[in-house]
């Protein structure tokens, strides 16, 4: 017959509560990975990639109440529950490679979590065009500043944060170009790197909001033409450009796949496209980040 002491008993108990202690710490660290709630399909939209142009997923870990986290004074859209928050980070393309960080704010104070911005590698593309098409006339220019300036206020806007996934619809059908990104160089004059997706489809193809949205700009531009702007939440923004035609308004609220515009040539163009830019916490990201591979 085998017996136990009293003593043997409680190390018994408490060795068992430790295991238990440190499965569910595993547990806790491992919520990037493997989501522990009903948002475990937000959990893969937008894909990781900490690169310039992408998106850093950060783990806030858990909460009773969703935290606030800001990249210097933007502040970032925040998703999960009280059982593990993720701060999504929209890179710049024309951040540096190397160390960065963000601020999270939350009952217990203010914490600086740190991440790295991987380098990452865009095509480059020369063009010979037509001088007429590159050096604007002062006409052209202060209407294009006119016009960058409304559009930094809009590119501001920070909503209520979505609810439920993020992974977005292509907003026309067409092949998915390779563009963001895209380094352009006219006439041996570098330009900004292109800044969304570009998806060639025949004039009038309609084209649908990506994700639930609320309209919060339309309007005619120098060089974007006819432009929708939609507020999808919490920072996370998406743009529509050279339309042929407009179908909604500033307020109208929309359902991912419903119709809102048809596909043009409208502004600097030279055929008829999509232009579809994505804005995380007013930078702009590579849309297929959150489109299925």
């Amino acid at each position: 017959m085998l017996f136990t002491s009293r003593s043997s008993h409680a190390d018994e108990r408490e060795h068992l509560h430790t295991r238990r202690t440190l499965l569910a710490a595993l547990a806790a660290t491992a919520w990037p990975l493997t989501a522990r709630s009903g948002e475990a399909d937000a959990a893969l939209w937008p894909h990781s990639a900490a690169v310039p142009g992408g998106v850093a997923r950060i783990d806030l870990g858990p909460a009773a109440a969703r935290p606030q986290a800001f990249a210097g004074d933007v502040p970032l859209l925040v998703i999960g529950d009280a059982a593990g928050w993720t701060a999504l980070v929209g890179i710049r393309l024309a951040a540096a490679p190397g160390p960065a960080h963000i601020r999270v704010r939350g009952p217990g104070g203010e914490r600086t979590l740190a991440y790295v911005v991987a380098p990452k590698h865009y095509a480059e593309q020369r063009l010979t065009v037509a001088p007429s098409t590159v050096d604007l006339s002062p006409a052209d220019l202060a209407r294009h500043e006119r016009e960058r300036a409304h559009q930094q206020t809009v590119i501001a806007t920070f909503s209520a944060p979505p609810a439920g996934e993020l992974r977005m619809r292509q907003p026309t059908q067409g092949p998915r170009s390779d563009s963001f990104g895209k380094r352009r160089v006219f006439n041996g004059q570098p330009r900004n790197p292109h800044s969304g997706m570009d998806i060639p489809a025949p004039t009038g193809a309609p084209v649908i909001a990506p994700l639930a949205a609320t309209v919060i700009d339309t309007g005619n531009y120098f060089f974007n033409g006819n432009t929708v702007w939609l507020d999808h939440g919490g920072g996370l923004l998406s743009m529509l450009c050279h339309l042929s035609r407009i179908d909604v308004h500033p307020g109208d609220r929309l359902a991912a796949g419903d119709p809102l515009a048809a596909v043009g040539a409208t502004g600097r163009v030279t055929g008829p496209h999509l232009h579809w830019g994505v804005m995380l916490n007013r930078a702009s990201v590579d849309p297929a980040l959150f489109l299925d591979a």
